[in-house]
């Protein structure tokens, strides 16, 4: 099969992702292969392949917001059926004996494995996943659309139940890549008003005619206090700012992987009673929970296709902001 290989972590304008043709893998036991389609492309990925997350795999395939059709079962696999359509999120396995997985908190397992980081993922034509990590996709969305729900959507979601909010209330959304464009349609399916923050005019566009309440940059005044905030920017004065923005007893909850450093801030800025909070990967619950909503009715994914042997680019474009919404990866029929 033919895969872009990740088999030295380098900044991206020097392209470490190289198109290399890899024998076939074979399932075993209770997983199994899936036929690629789409592939997402996520700022996670960005950080695996620039090192800013310390290498787990290497050489290693990155892709985490898989897209496939079963096309092998291993000896004991009998969830799917050939030729069903799946999807795998970053969650590849958990250990399911610690006390985080024996409490529905799997998200946190002390001893996890994550789709393209300690096992290869799909910037490739085939992957391997146990039958219990894959996921029937709902039926609303074509390979292309639903693609992005597997990460941005389903880390967006699982941020915004960290926010407590559930039918109103005024939510930030800041950093409006993937995830927030997603999100900000459930909250206007839900009923709760989003207030987007930006530094790019493009995803403010964006934000606008997906039906944000306001749009602008961090130092405008908003009008108003925020019950909540989800800053989805790797960015540690952002996470500061954002504790500025909101009322007593309101939430920031950082939904990434990485952020720069936090700068020093005073009391005031979480007194009375301001949360900072983060929240970490996702746990299958929470996938198909999310899966489910989005069945209820159409998101729209703002999708930006590249072929496979085009991942550094379509990274370059997420690393400089030069796309809005999501990215994917188009494997084209063999």
């Amino acid at each position: 099969m033919k895969a872009m290989v990740l088999e030295k972590q380098d900044l991206l304008e020097n392209l470490p992702l190289k198109l290399k043709d890899l024998p076939l893998p074979e399932p075993e036991d209770d997983e199994i292969r899936l036929k690629i389609s789409v592939c997402g492309v996520c700022r996670t990925d960005l950080h695996i392949v620039e090192g800013e997350l310390p290498a787990h795999k290497m050489p290693v395939i990155p892709g985490h917001q898989i897209v496939g059709y079963v096309d092998k079962l291993g000896a004991h696999a009998k969830k799917y059926r050939l030729g069903d359509r799946l999807g795998i999120p970053w969650l590849y396995k958990t250990c399911g004996k610690c006390k985080y997985c024996k409490s529905e908190r799997e998200n946190l397992c002390d001893a996890p494995m994550f789709t393209g980081y300690d096992v290869n993922g799909g910037f490739a034509e085939y992957v391997i996943v146990n039958e219990e990590f894959a996921y029937p996709l709902p039926g609303n969305y074509n390979d292309k659309e639903v693609a992005p729900l597997l990460c941005a959507g389903v880390i967006g979601y699982q941020a915004f139940k960290a926010t407590g909010l559930k039918d109103s209330g005024r939510l930030g959304l800041f950093g409006f890549g993937s995830s927030a464009h997603i999100l900000l349609q459930i909250c206007n399916h839900l009923g709760i008003e989003t207030y987007v923050v930006s530094r790019t005019e493009k995803e403010l566009k964006l934000a606008e005619k997906l039906g944000a309440k306001w749009t602008g940059r961090i130092d405008e005044d908003m009008g108003v206090l925020l019950d909540a905030v989800i800053v989805f920017a790797p960015s540690g004065e952002l996470l500061v700012k954002a504790l500025k923005k909101i009322a007593k007893g309101g939430i920031v909850v950082s939904a990434g992987i990485y952020t720069t450093p936090l700068p020093g801030f005073d009391y005031s800025h979480i007194y009375p009673e301001k949360t900072l909070t983060s929240v970490a990967h996702t746990s299958r619950k929470n996938v198909q929970e999310f899966l489910n909503l989005a069945g209820r009715f159409k998101i729209h994914t703002e999708v930006n296709e590249y072929e496979l042997a085009e991942a550094n680019m379509a990274l370059l474009n997420i690393k400089y902001s030069k796309i809005s919404g999501s990215s994917v990866l188009i494997n084209q029929p063999s």
